[in-house]
């Protein structure tokens, strides 16, 4: 699929006609410069042309701060993998000596750019446009990105530069691995340990990513997207405005996702949150796979101490205990494939049918000997079962004569017998009751 990068300093307004062009609001808009910290992928349509746009954080020479630094290489790896660069200046604040510098580096990057002076707000500002002449770019495309002027030009002048490449391909089918959990355990380092490439920032600092990013990923010749969400952290400590959209990003990324890869920190073991993003996962009914991060930190890594740690787990998250849990070092890769085969099992365990035969051939004889009890001298009978072919969470309805007297620990039990004779492992079962 063609790949249109957006790129230039801080604050120009890159994110604001990224969320205009995939009708998003994927990456966030704030005031405060440098908000968009790693790449932010989505999709165009537009004139029955299909792009993907990718949106990077400002470019800042000369500066100490890490991020900055990471972001200059996050622009790099950009206008390395893009077909076309859109170079957005501020026509309000004028051109500027940064504007140049990034103008210089296009230049040398041999890709198609096209020139785009934003935060046109009004026809006088086109002829302060001018100026940005002097980059050596071509005739400057003039945009409001806020109010959406001149975009529909700008998108015109890209798919036109697009006439050559290929059609996109569907993606809507392919499934989405979230990888959630608290700030600061190592969400971003496993995923680049899974690629082979810095395609995250990767700091010490809790919350560096931001924005949930997704990444297309193709293993165990199975095709998937992973998603690497900004740190989760409590109400009460989400104090900046931008951390609260990031707490916001996650939660929809589980919440589009197929299966979550919920990371904990071994040197702090199993906290509250933990608990409120597993909670989250198995409210939104996603299929669940817990990596205990950092192993290699632990002194004692005897099978003993990891079955134990392993039990303390699943007694924290039951009554759902049914999930694969590994134990991870991202920092030296040991067993980070694992974690993509487990959640790729809980996938096909999500798709996964009895028929109809097979599942009265089981559970009814089970269900004569052990039948649900009897409710205010009522004798409930169950006789008859099948499970739904339509839902991706597997369902399972048990027709009974007297449904509303059968109680939820009866239910649980017809759940863990179904998952004693079907593997269905990471993902959440239904069992509804009805009228027969």
């Amino acid at each position: 699929m063609p790949l249109v990068a957006i790129v230039g300093r801080p604050n120009v307004g890159k994110s604001t006609l990224f969320n205009r062009f995939t009708q998003t609001h994927l990456a966030i808009v704030d005031d405060t410069a440098g908000t968009t910290r790693d790449r932010q992928y989505g999709q165009c349509d537009w004139n029955g042309r299909t792009f993907s746009v990718v949106d990077t954080g400002g470019w800042v020479i000369n500066s100490d701060d890490v991020f900055e630094e990471e972001i200059r290489k996050q622009v790099n790896i950009a206008i390395e993998e893009a077909d076309i660069i859109l170079f957005v200046v501020d026509v309000r604040s004028g051109l500027s000596d940064l504007d140049s510098e990034v103008a210089h580096v296009l230049r040398q990057s041999k890709r198609p750019v096209l020139l785009v002076t934003n935060k046109m707000d009004s026809f006088e500002m086109q002829y302060a446009e001018a100026e940005f002449y002097s980059l050596g770019l071509g005739d400057p495309i003039s945009i409001s990105a806020a109010n959406g002027t001149g975009t529909g030009d700008l998108l015109d002048k890209v798919v036109e530069r697009l006439k050559d490449f290929p059609d996109a391909e569907a993606t809507d089918d392919i499934p989405r691995f979230a990888v959630v959990g608290r700030p600061n355990v190592g969400k971003s380092s496993i995923i680049n340990a899974f690629i082979g490439e810095d395609r995250h920032i990767v700091t010490d600092i809790a919350g560096t990513t931001r924005d949930s990013i997704y990444t297309r990923y193709d293993k165990f010749g199975f095709d998937f997207y992973l998603v690497d969400t900004a740190g989760i952290r409590k109400k009460s400590k989400v104090e900046e405005d931008l951390e609260f959209y990031s707490v916001m990003r996650s939660i929809r990324a589980i919440e589009n996702s197929d299966v979550c890869v919920l990371m904990i920190d071994a040197t702090r073991g199993l906290e509250s949150q933990d608990l409120n993003i597993a909670g989250l996962v198995q409210r939104n009914q996603k299929g669940l796979v817990v990596v205990v991060n950092k192993w290699d930190l632990i002194e004692d890594r005897s099978n003993t101490v990891m079955k134990n740690y392993e039990n303390a787990i699943r007694s924290r998250l039951a009554p759902f205990t049914d999930f694969p849990i590994i134990f991870t070092s991202a920092i030296n890769k040991q067993r980070i494939m694992k974690v993509l085969e487990s959640a790729k099992e809980v996938y096909m365990h999500r798709k996964f049918r009895v028929s109809t035969g097979k599942l009265n051939a089981e559970m009814l004889p089970l269900i004569e000997s052990f039948p649900p009890p009897s409710n205010k001298g009522k004798y409930i009978k169950i006789k008859y079962c099948t499970q739904l072919e339509g839902p991706i969470v597997p369902t399972f309805i048990f027709f009974a004569n007297l449904p509303q007297y059968v109680k939820e620990p009866y239910k649980r039990f017809l759940e863990n017998k179904i998952r004693e004779k079907w593997n269905f492992c990471g993902t959440p079962i239904n069992i509804f009751i009805r009228q027969k």
